[in-house]
């Protein structure tokens, strides 16, 4: 599903030269889940950003499903972001004016969807994971557990096998917390999805098959 070979990544502040991934390598298969683990400033976000194919490595390679990522054109690399990887973040970054069908519909619709097609099949993702009373809802009349879960579905909608999500659970309470976390490895079990989760959380982290801990740029 995702391999990463070699990953390094560098950045400039100041005139210094910051090295955060040194040599980072990483096979991960359908069904997998990783939970990467390590302090703030460890490059969690940052490598989970290769791995989505939001920001390049200074040197190395990503292969998804065989595939050379960064060797290829932004149309067809973002034909991949857009259909093959599915991304949650800390904060879910919905848009406040739409309601939660409209805000998980955004990827169908960028992918060339009719928008009768997008609402049905966002209506039907927002259904598999518990919402389909709140379909109309906007954002603001949402709970904050009910508001990751439409950025899930979101994530969800245009069927990847690879998920990415980085501190899913940092913006909630306990309780909504674990209600996400076991909606997140019901997914990855019922889709077999791949989920790599980065996290400060070590609960969280050692809930999913398989831990690793980021520590000077190197698992």
């Amino acid at each position: 599903m995702l391999r990463i070979e070699n990953i390094y990544k560098t950045f400039e502040n100041s005139g210094q030269i910051i090295q955060v991934l040194k040599g980072i390598n990483l096979h991960v298969l359908p069904g997998e889940s990783y939970g990467i683990i390590g302090p703030s400033g460890a490059g969690k976000s940052t490598l989970l950003n290769i791995m989505g194919t939001l920001e390049s490595p200074s040197e190395g390679n990503v292969f998804f499903k065989d595939l050379d990522v960064y060797q290829m054109d932004e149309i067809n690399l973002s034909k991949i972001r857009n259909r093959e990887i599915g991304f949650v973040f800390q904060f879910h970054h919905l848009l406040l004016e739409f309601n939660a069908e409209e805000n998980t519909m955004i990827p169908a619709l960028i992918a060339g969807y009719s928008k009768a097609k997008s609402t049905e099949m966002a209506s039907a993702i927002l259904s598999q994971i518990g919402l389909e009373n709140r379909l109309k809802h906007r954002v603001g009349e949402l709970s904050g557990g009910e508001q990751q879960r439409v950025a899930i579905a979101r994530a969800l909608i245009m069927g990847p096998k690879l998920l990415l999500a980085d501190e899913p659970t940092g913006n909630l309470d306990k309780v909504t917390g674990d209600e996400i976390t076991q909606l997140l490895l019901s997914l990855n079990k019922s889709k077999d999805l791949a989920l790599i989760i980065a996290t400060h959380n070590l609960e969280l982290a050692h809930k999913m098959s398989k831990q690793l801990q980021l520590v000077d740029g190197r698992f």
